[in-house]
């Protein structure tokens, strides 16, 4: 069995972890870590783990847990885990970090959007971006995995085929995004409470969200040059959930639907958690509540020469806890769908 450990156990993303990790047959969950809730049981926090989960919450104490654990998991603010991480630890156990200490390869670009000095930056060129679907080979032989953003997989996710086989000018990228409120975490914001999100929607980080240079970094490598785009989220009153949809210029104003079909089945065709979309359905997220899966779908409007890919998930499983397990999984040599084939809850 692989023991896993998680720092910041009692977030949404951590708890999500905790019932992904419970149902996995090759893992068990010996380190509940959290900050705020010290010496107190996992399940009086969330009772959905009643006779579940009996353990006690423990500290964040890394170098503590490196002895116990095969694998850590740090669900985590920005800024926690590269204050943490050490040679030491790294060489008794794998880190799969949550936070986005280590997707940025370049540390001025991390410090200039995050606001916050790197501890760790002799890291940032060993980590591994843990897109699965994209670096699955590196992730094999990782042992400092950055498990990408709930929008930033989304959104890189639904472009990458086009970006990559230079069927769009990546220059008129633009991203539309909107979130479920879980995606801003469990600490208490006014701006979070349920008065100021219900019967509403709006739009935030305009022209500055953190995701931001994260789509664009791994965008670009797709497209073999920098490149800048507009992203802007919007918070919509809903527990769980992300639709992107992304508009770009076709390069060649008479691409036909047939041939955008073939690169995403070719890319796409053979993944477990991508769902290729029929041309009649669009992307809701209803229809991936509580799965791993990524439902992607486009129309081409013939008026503009412009391609419309629309993409939803669950921001917590495939955008945050799914994902790091896929991640353990890839890295420890299990099967990649190995305890994470649940379908999607509904209603």
């Amino acid at each position: 069995m692989i023991r896993a450990g998680i720092i910041g156990a009692t977030g949404y993303a951590g708890a999500e972890l905790v019932r992904i990790l419970l149902a996995h047959p090759e893992a068990e969950v010996v380190w509940y870590g959290s900050r705020s809730y010290v010496d107190q049981p996992f399940a009086r926090q969330y009772g959905n783990f009643l006779k579940l989960v009996d353990n006690i919450c423990s500290d964040d104490n890394l170098e503590e847990l490196s002895h116990e654990a095969d694998v850590i998991f740090t669900a985590t603010p920005q800024g926690l885990c590269a204050s943490l991480v050490s040679e030491d630890i790294l060489s008794r156990c794998k880190i799969i970090d949550l936070s986005a200490d280590f997707r940025l390869k370049d540390v001025s670009v991390y410090e200039a959007w995050y606001k916050i000095d790197h501890a760790a930056p002799q890291y940032l060129e060993e980590a591994v971006y843990g897109l699965c679907e994209i670096n699955r080979e590196d992730v094999k032989k990782a042992r400092l995995i950055a498990n990408p953003g709930c929008y930033t997989t989304c959104s890189i996710l639904s472009l990458y085929p086009l970006v990559k086989e230079g069927l769009i000018d990546p220059d008129t990228i633009i991203i539309d995004a909107k979130s479920g409120t879980s995606g801003a975490g469990r600490g208490a914001k006014v701006p979070n409470l349920y008065c100021e999100v219900n019967e509403n929607i709006k739009a935030y980080g305009v022209a500055n969200h953190r995701h931001t240079p994260e789509i664009e970094e791994q965008l670009g490598y797709a497209a073999g040059h920098p490149l800048v785009l507009n992203f802007t989220p919007h918070l919509v009153p809903m527990n769980r959930g992300i639709l992107v949809t992304a508009y770009a210029s076709l390069k060649d104003a008479g691409t036909e639907a047939e041939k955008v079909h073939e690169i995403y089945e070719s890319y796409y065709g053979n993944e477990p958690f991508i769902r290729l979309l029929p041309d009649d359905v669009t992307a809701e997220t209803r229809w991936v509540e509580g799965s791993n899966y990524v439902d992607i779908g486009f129309r081409i409007d013939p008026r503009t020469h412009r391609v419309i890919v629309m993409a939803a998930l669950d921001n917590l499983v495939k955008g945050a806890a799914g994902q790091a397990v896929q991640n353990m999984n890839l890295a420890f040599g299990l099967p990649e769908t190995c305890g994470l084939e649940m379908p999607p809850l509904f209603p």
